[in-house]
């Protein structure tokens, strides 16, 4: 009799333990497969962290290529050469232009009225020099646009040219093509003066 409860007890003692190995082994293996679930969000978390920095990485240097480009192509003598003949053509038009409005005021305007012509001049040289600008917007030097080195003050100075000639003694077209021209060379350096200092 006590050997057959030995064995019960025996059985029944090692059957617990089976079962409370087995639990462990569970709890183990579902721990394991945790982690492991864990780790793997945190590593991918990282990759997708580490592409988007990439991503970031490379439009910022594409910028940056960009505006070394432009950079650079400020500093070679040809770009300059090629701004310089492209906007000495637009200042010699100016000049053309502006001598036909001298002869335009003169004949068409009742130049007695002093302040009605001074505005109707300054209208038609600012809407001269807005034009050029409008033109200029389509060319960049050192990373800016062309217009952004001209100058509001060169419409001043070519509405003192064309009032002095509107109100002239005499008319000498020679002498205001000359005078007109003057002025334009003045505008001329102080354009490629300020496209110097950058």
């Amino acid at each position: 009799m006590e050997e057959s409860l030995k064995v019960a007890q025996g059985i029944s003692d090692f059957g617990f333990m089976v079962i409370v190995c087995a639990v462990f082994l569970c709890l183990a293996a579902a721990l394991m497969i945790a982690c492991f679930k864990w780790f793997k969000s945190i590593i991918n978390g990282m990759i997708k962290g580490n592409q988007s920095m990439v991503a970031e990485l490379l439009t910022e240097t594409k910028n940056q290529n960009d505006m070394l480009t432009d950079i650079a192509e400020g500093l070679r003598p040809e770009t300059q050469l090629r701004i310089k003949n492209t906007s000495g053509i637009y200042f010699d038009l100016a000049i053309e232009r502006v001598c036909r409005i001298i002869r335009k005021v003169r004949e068409e305007n009742h130049i007695a009225d002093h302040e009605a012509t001074k505005a109707k001049i300054h209208t038609l040289i600012m809407n001269l020099h807005e034009d050029r600008n409008s033109r200029f917007d389509h060319y960049t030097y050192r990373g800016k646009r062309l217009s952004s080195y001209t100058s509001p003050e060169w419409i001043e100075w070519v509405e003192q040219c064309v009032l002095s000639e509107v109100y002239a003694e005499s008319v000498n077209n020679g002498r205001t093509y000359t005078n007109v021209q003057t002025v334009y060379d003045r505008i001329k350096i102080d354009f490629y003066h300020k496209l110097n200092q950058e």
